[in-house]
């Protein structure tokens, strides 16, 4: 399947997907919000897939809400907003759960939604040069791509709070020491840190990631006896997979133990 703003690829493991409307700042518009859930099925449906990376083209990871297409047709907003979001929370969802993961590489400046999705992402590399723009209440907006779920979990409420209702910019320092993201690199060496953590984590034990991944978005919602109990549970589940069982065989015997991710 061929997308308009998207550049997607499969290899060795790693589904590379490239915001690729350069000229337009990768705006979350509605077309790509749709290519965006479709990409997110394939991603966690498709067994070749063990790793997700989202990298973006152009002077920007994304502006977020492509003010300049709505702004001549603010009737159509709300519809508009449904229609995006719909599509975008799937893709979320379907990311949540599923057992690849997924690693954002963030070159340049990132607005509102894009910052979310930073957010919402297992893993966060961003350059020097990146910048995170809250955004949304500089036009009088909420936020959306799941930035009240993710940007919390990340920053603490109060933290969140701060940064998008006082619309601050962050550098790539200031987002990594809040926790915002995981790593900050110069910006020649983005590409090739952010793939090479793709690649190690799609050579990993992929069940096993998918219940920690499962487990850890359920962490501030359940009881502890409740998570203790789905801890014992994921552990019983992942004993049964061939992964598991060579690398205790392969370990024990002090060799690396080599997963083929079931």
């Amino acid at each position: 399947m061929t997308y308009e703003s998207i550049r997607f690829a499969v290899a060795d493991g790693v589904a590379r997907v490239t915001l690729a409307q350069p000229d337009r700042g990768n705006p979350f518009d509605v077309r790509f919000c749709t290519e965006f859930a479709r990409i997110a099925d394939r991603c966690a449906t498709d067994p070749a897939v063990r790793c997700v990376l989202v990298e973006a083209d152009g002077p920007y990871f994304s502006v977020g809400l492509d003010l300049k297409s709505i702004g001549t047709e603010l009737d159509a907003m709300p519809e508009w907003a449904n229609n995006a979001n719909g599509q975008m929370n799937l893709a979320l969802g379907r990311l949540a759960r599923a057992n690849a993961p997924v690693v954002v590489a963030v070159h340049a400046m990132c607005v509102g939604g894009g910052v979310a999705l930073a957010a919402a992402a297992d893993f966060c590399i961003a350059a020097t040069s990146a910048r995170f723009y809250a955004a949304y209440c500089g036009v009088g907006l909420s936020c959306d791509v799941g930035g009240t779920v993710y940007l919390p979990r990340r920053l603490g409420v109060r933290t969140a709070a701060e940064f998008l209702m006082r619309n601050q910019i962050w550098s790539a320092a200031e987002a990594c020491e809040r926790g915002l993201i995981t790593q900050v690199v110069a910006e020649d060496e983005l590409s090739s840190t952010a793939y090479d953590l793709a690649l190690e984590l799609a050579q990993g034990p992929t069940v096993a990631f998918g219940e920690i991944k499962n487990l850890l978005l359920d962490v501030y919602t359940q009881p502890i006896e409740t998570q203790l109990e789905q801890e014992a549970r994921a552990m019983a589940r992942v004993l049964r997979t061939e992964d598991a069982r060579n690398a205790i065989v392969e370990v024990a015997a002090r060799r690396k133990a080599v997963f083929h991710g079931h």
